[in-house]
């Protein structure tokens, strides 16, 4: 099925939600307002829907093997790889400094989606370069920079990162690769890693790893974790490419999903060691990759949106071409197409609803990203980064669990031909599976909003965002509306189920830990659905006062109704989550382990 990019919706979301023109006021971003982001969405389309779409069902059929340490990728995956490269796709948010095009977070997640909805294997690469851009720029020094960035943000070179081991999950603290360091100011990198995805392929000319190791005589647990970049091949001092290094690929995983994706394992130092370089200070590499792992997370969030907007768009016109039954209220006179039927519409609706609500969800969080980052005003970027960080988990975490839900209803709409391959169907919800478990499982972003961004303050983080809340309440109610009306009420329901669970996360969390952690995914689910269905009201706002001026009547008329429908049908569910977290802790608790 031919894929169509919701540029018109994303654009909708920039300039209303997330203010675009705003962006364009902040010193570096004077360029990047509302007509240079519909231009490079339109653009970033075209290539997707021609170029990279069309490869995504030949990737799940053919997917990437490896033989004798090399991996070669599906038949045209490299062809595209060098279209994106030289379109400059790479470098679009990176600066310009070196050589990137210096656009907002908010402008980039969005041609990333697109990306991703066009071919989630694919798209992998360019997001796992762009983590370990992040990175260096962040911490290397200007020797590193000087050698890496330019060559990782044209796409020539490359990014992976290297966590996993086969002992150390998400546990970083059990970490055993070694670095040994060397009289020339090096280091011998020994070890294995695992999971490391585009860890080898034949898309580009070198591949740069950025490895978590232990460098001797270091600390135990994560203190003693130290970051290194490890080139595919060592770079000379003209910045051509010298010898290979000992790094080898020995298998890639045969997966569910993303089968395109070369998941690798990576052998360090059997031949001597794998020449290291340092970043930053030694012991501090855990912090450093947290870097990469945030933008990491933040873009697998994006994933999700994007596999959900794939699999409602096919389901869409299944519902469309499917003729079965005669519709229930007799407007039809014999057996017509399957989108006539009530529950068929609830589906479609509850696939459209949950994808819009979260990538509005996204473009927000990715303009506090930019004002976080670029404001000239402290104060301003302080309270954007705290919001930023905040929303990262429930971007990642519900962004990602909604995909699951959306790709099993686009397979449920398609009935027992979704459960056949041939049809396609079953491909995004097989991919969309991995998105809650790498970059940290739902409940490792759950634990994070718990500890980091609910407790440690005192819940005043999320009860100032509760108040944002209640003043677009308040906004819906003056708006005077059926819809508005309708899903102020919602609203206001689900913020008060949101705040009963933030003073019981508070309350409880010094004296009963089980208890607090025992709810910790639903509340990242209630608060991810809180946060965008507050986004809905805001659009729903946006587009009622749009339609009284004669705007694209169409589209704005579906957005109230996708809005509305997100208040009585998605939104509802909060204030049950929300007596399952204050009300079932010890329903959790209470079994003896022995009993399971």
């Amino acid at each position: 099925m031919s894929f169509t990019a919701p540029v018109k919706d994303m654009l909708f979301n920039l300039r209303h939600l997330a203010d675009i023109d705003a962006i364009a006021q902040i010193p570096g971003f004077e360029e990047a307002g509302y007509d240079t982001a519909q231009a490079v969405l339109e653009e970033c389309a075209k290539f997707n829907e021609g170029v990279v779409a069309p490869l995504n069902w030949e990737g799940d059929k053919a997917p990437s093997f490896w033989k004798d340490g090399h991996v070669t990728t599906t038949v045209g995956f490299k062809e595209a790889y060098q279209q994106y490269r030289e379109g400059g796709w790479q470098g679009l948010q990176h600066p310009v400094d070196f050589g990137g095009q210096g656009l907002p977070k908010s402008i980039g997640s969005a041609c990333g989606e697109i990306l991703n909805a066009a071919n989630l294997s694919f798209a992998l690469c360019p997001l796992l370069t762009d983590g370990a851009i992040e990175a260096l720029l962040t911490a290397a020094s200007d020797d590193i920079k000087s050698v890496y960035l330019e060559k990782l943000i044209s796409g020539e070179w490359t990014g992976t990162m290297n966590l996993t081991e086969p002992q150390a999950g998400s546990d970083l603290a059990a970490v055993r690769t070694r670095a040994e360091p060397q009289a020339d100011g090096t280091y011998k990198i020994f070890g294995t890693k695992i999971y490391i995805t585009y860890g080898e392929h034949d898309m580009a000319e070198n591949i740069v790893h950025l490895v978590l190791a232990r460098v001797q005589g270091a600390p135990e647990g994560v203190k003693g974790i130290s970051l290194f970049v490890v080139p595919k091949f060592l770079v000379n001092a003209d910045g051509s490419l010298g010898a290979r290094n000992d790094v080898h690929c020995v298998s890639i995983e045969h997966k569910m999903g993303i089968k395109a994706s070369p998941t690798a394992v990576l052998q360090y130092g059997d031949h001597g060691g794998a020449v290291g370089y340092l970043v930053g200070q030694e012991n501090r590499g855990l912090e450093y990759m947290f870097i990469m792992m945030n933008a990491a997370r933040f873009a697998v969030g994006v994933q999700g949106i994007a596999i959900a907007e794939r699999a409602y768009q096919k389901a869409v016109q299944y519902a469309r071409d499917r003729v079965q039954s005669r519709p229930v209220d007799g407007s039809l006179p014999s057996a017509g197409p399957i989108i006539h039927h009530p529950d068929v519409r609830r589906m479609l609706l509850t696939m459209r609803a949950f994808t819009e609500g979260c990538r509005a969800m996204s473009a927000v969080a990715a303009a506090a990203y930019d004002a976080a980052h670029a404001h000239p005003d402290a104060a301003v970027r302080q309270e954007n980064q705290i919001f930023y960080e905040f929303l990262v988990p429930l971007v990642k975490g519900f962004s990602t669990e909604m995909s699951l839900e959306v790709t099993s209803l686009g397979v449920q709409v398609h009935g027992g031909m979704g459960f056949i391959e041939e049809t396609g169907a079953a491909q995004y919800y097989r991919d969309a599976k991995i998105l809650t478990i790498y970059e940290g499982t739902t409940a490792i972003q759950a634990n994070d909003l718990v500890g980091r961004k609910t407790l440690r303050d005192g819940g005043q983080t999320a009860k100032g965002i509760a108040a944002q809340i209640a003043r677009t309440e308040a906004d819906l109610r003056a708006q005077g509306s059926a819809h508005a009306l309708a899903l102020a009420k919602r609203l206001e329901a689900a913020r008060q189920g949101f705040l009963q669970v933030v003073d019981f996360l508070v309350a409880q969390g010094k004296t009963n830990p089980n208890a607090t952690y025992a709810g910790s995914v639903p509340y990242l689910l209630l608060a991810g659905n809180l946060v965008a269905g507050w986004q809905m009201g805001r659009s729903l706002i946006a587009a009622e006062e749009a339609l009284a001026k004669g705007e694209d009547s169409a589209f704005m008329q579906a957005k109230i109704a996708t809005a509305r429908f997100y208040g009585d049908h998605i939104l509802s569910r909060v204030p049950g989550i929300a007596a399952s977290i204050t009300e079932g802790a010890e329903a959790v608790t209470e079994m003896a382990l022995e009993a399971f």
